[in-house]
């Protein structure tokens, strides 16, 4: 739609049914101002145009930590905070995105080769997505975007995963009359961010926020991934799903995340395989002392245990999701936490023991909820975000205590959301 028409489109409430359901809450006039800010700044930007405007929520790791890339089974979910992007096609085939004050640079789509110079940027991202379009057949040009973003980085519920996956929809959108389907958006993102952006990671991130939903995926085949969508809340059962920013410091970290696949990788191959999930808890407990000798790493070792032991839990998980055993799913997800911080060893830097803010998070959650609720890791670790579910009747108490730790905005209390990355209008 141009300008005025899509301005009238939103003001009417002809979008409050699907609106309402991206954003799970009641506040439809205060969402529609926000579409509307987007819009008239984006017009003010770059003029009039045939606009669309493209929602990609961020995700909540519940089951399987770094399990996906070991071609193991995740639980997870999109949920309802997003990145709104405005968005047009132009005729200059080059890519201008901008998003508030975080600048970047053109790209000129003439050229999709790899950039060393742009390892690690939005720009790797942008060309790498552009770089799989062409080499599956689909289409590709340039686009005017302007984004809003409320998946910030280092909020841990995947911004970069967030960005990847708007990126492919606004592809899709513009060039591709939507014939893209979430799980190859998904596939299409990680390609990017492992080629391109040169960070090793499985797909968990890129397949929860394109599908959306709280759902359970087996990567054994990673290229026909199973998927099961849920219909299943935590509110349901008087539990609350809040994830603390627990405000570590992220920098130079890369070589922490890469480590973890990488040295389970090591141990796989000492197992004869590509991956842990092509061989057995068993195969490695009866051969354990030579494979310890041969990867001469014990945190390896003790990485491949933690992939076998979450991979079972993921898919327990599952089956108490699908009884709605939302006791037992508790439990599981605690025994997650522990896996994570004494066999995975993510939770803080083996080169900063003086800075453990997700230790603390976790401790302080620990001693407040005892044996109700559940608290672990969230996401990669290291450094970031806990994920807590707490009981609706303790939420005021915990959100005190961590506030008084990590500052009044640490707080993110979130809800699921029934879709996924979504061209809107």
């Amino acid at each position: 739609m141009n300008y005025t028409d899509l301005k009238a489109y939103v003001v009417s409430d002809q979008i409050d049914p699907l609106l309402s359901k991206i954003i799970c809450c009641d506040d439809l006039l205060e969402e529609k101002q926000r579409y509307l800010k987007l819009l008239d700044a984006a017009y003010e930007l770059y003029g009039d145009g045939d606009y669309h405007f493209i929602s990609s929520p961020g995700r909540s790791e519940i089951g399987g930590n770094h399990t996906d890339h070991q071609h193991g089974h995740v639980v997870a979910a999109g949920l309802n905070i997003d990145n709104l992007a405005i968005v047009k096609a132009n005729d200059k085939n080059t890519v201008y995105y901008r998003d508030g004050d975080f600048k970047i640079t053109p790209v000129d789509l003439s050229d999709l080769s790899i950039r060393e110079e742009e390892i690690n940027t939005s720009e790797a991202l942008i060309r790498g997505i552009a770089y799989r379009l062409e080499k599956l057949g689909y289409r590709y040009g340039g686009f005017d975007a302007l984004c809003e973003s409320r998946v910030l980085v280092g909020s841990g519920i995947s911004s970069s995963a967030c960005f990847e996956v708007m990126l492919v929809e606004i592809f899709n959108a513009l060039y591709n009359d939507g014939q893209i389907d979430p799980i190859e958006r998904a596939k299409i993102g990680m390609y990017a961010e492992n080629v391109f952006f040169g960070k090793p990671s499985g797909l968990l991130d890129q397949m929860a926020i394109s599908v959306g939903g709280f759902v359970t995926i087996d990567f054994r085949k990673p290229e026909e991934p199973v998927i099961e969508n849920f219909d299943f809340s935590f509110s349901d059962y008087g539990y609350e799903l809040i994830l603390v920013n627990t405000k570590g410091d992220h920098s130079d970290l890369s070589h922490e995340y890469a480590a973890v696949p990488n040295e389970i990788r090591e141990v796989a191959h000492a197992l004869g395989v590509e991956y842990l999930a092509d061989s057995s808890m068993e195969k490695l407990i009866s051969n354990f002392k030579q494979i310890r000798e041969e990867v001469g790493n014990d945190r390896a070792m003790l990485r491949a245990l933690h992939f076998y032991n979450e991979d079972k839990r993921a898919v327990d998980e599952r089956e108490a999701i699908r009884n709605k055993d939302v006791e037992r799913l508790l439990h599981l997800m605690k025994e997650s936490g522990r896996s994570s911080f004494e066999y995975l060893q993510n939770v803080y830097p083996a080169s900063r023991v003086n800075s453990q803010s997700l230790s603390i998070g976790l401790a302080l959650a620990d001693m407040y909820l005892g044996e109700q609720g559940a608290y672990r890791v969230h996401g990669g670790g290291f450094e970031g975000t806990i994920q807590l579910i707490v009981p609706s009747d303790k939420v005021e108490g915990l959100e005190k205590l961590l506030s008084s730790v990590f500052g009044d905005d640490c707080i993110m209390k979130v809800r699921v959301r029934p879709f996924g990355t979504k061209t809107v209008i």
